[in-house]
Formats: structure tokens, C-alpha cells, sequence
């Protein structure tokens, strides 16, 4: 595989697809919800209608959750924001970056020998995912604490 050069930070990677899906679906969750409560019988009284209302929204909420999955690098290191936790890492802390066909997500190699998934990279995305996680991997190489040296 070529060696690609590190892209210039910050950067940020972010899924298409499921950002488009998440909020397009939240969208319709709550309109759909206002829609119904305001259609709905009679025999619904307001508390049932805001109910409906509120509903939608935590429906929402929780689709916003998918929508702001992100990987962000700076020069400090890296941020992986996943569905319910953020992570920080410096970079001495990431040794390397690793999406096995298949998987969902690539994981973030860490020098205490535990992994974290980037959700913010999508490997359903192929073409996009495999960039970013040459990007990536890139990054962690050069600002690494000890850099391969071949």
C-alpha cells in the first residue's frame, strides 16, 4: 500500500451516510410526531399530545447520537466522538490505526494495550474509510511518539 502524506491539521472525518440517514429519520420522527398529535381524535387530550410531541423528540435525541459521530486530529492529538462516549487521546498514546474488511469501524491501537473503536469512520463508506484511515494512520506515524523508521 503507497504511504500517504499526512493531511494538515485540524481535521476532521465524519460518515456521509449515516448522518444523512440519522438526521433525515430524526426530521421525520418529529414532524411526524407534531403531525399526529395535532390529527390526533378528540378523545386525546393534551397531555396525550404532548406525550406524542416528546416522544419524537427522544427518538431524536437518540439519532443525533449517530449523527455526531466524528474523528477529530489537531495538534494535540486525537478526539474519537462515538455514539454515548468521547474519548481524547494525545498522540503518544494511539500507536496505530487498523480497519479490518469487514468491520464496521476501524480501532485505534493504544500504548496501554487497549483498542477503541472510531465510529466516525465508517467502513461500510469503503473508498472514503480506507482514505481516512490512511489519513490517520499517516497522522499517528508522524506525530507519534516514535515513529516507524524503515
Amino acid at each position: 500500500m503507497a504511504e500517504v502524506p499526512p493531511p494538515p491539521l485540524p481535521v476532521i472525518w465524519r460518515p456521509r451516510q449515516a448522518r444523512v440517514i440519522a438526521y433525515a429519520m430524526a426530521a421525520v420522527m418529529v414532524v411526524g410526531s407534531v403531525i399526529l398529535a395535532v390529527i390526533l381524535p378528540e378523545q386525546f387530550h393534551l397531555p396525550d399530545r404532548i406525550g406524542m410531541v416528546l416522544f419524537g423528540c427522544a427518538v431524536a435525541a437518540v439519532l443525533h447520537l449517530l449523527g455526531r459521530l466524528r474523528v477529530e486530529a489537531d495538534e494535540r492529538g486525537i478526539k474519537v466522538v462515538n455514539a454515548l462516549r468521547t474519548h481524547r487521546f494525545e498522540w503518544a498514546q494511539v500507536l496505530d490505526v487498523n480497519l479490518v474488511e469487514g468491520d464496521p469501524w476501524p480501532k485505534l491501537d493504544l500504548a496501554d494495550g487497549h483498542s477503541v473503536g472510531a465510529m466516525g469512520i465508517q467502513g461500510a463508506e469503503k473508498a472514503r474509510s480506507r482514505k481516512a484511515v490512511s489519513e490517520l494512520r499517516a497522522l499517528i506515524h508522524a506525530h507519534g511518539e516514535a515513529p516507524d523508521r524503515d
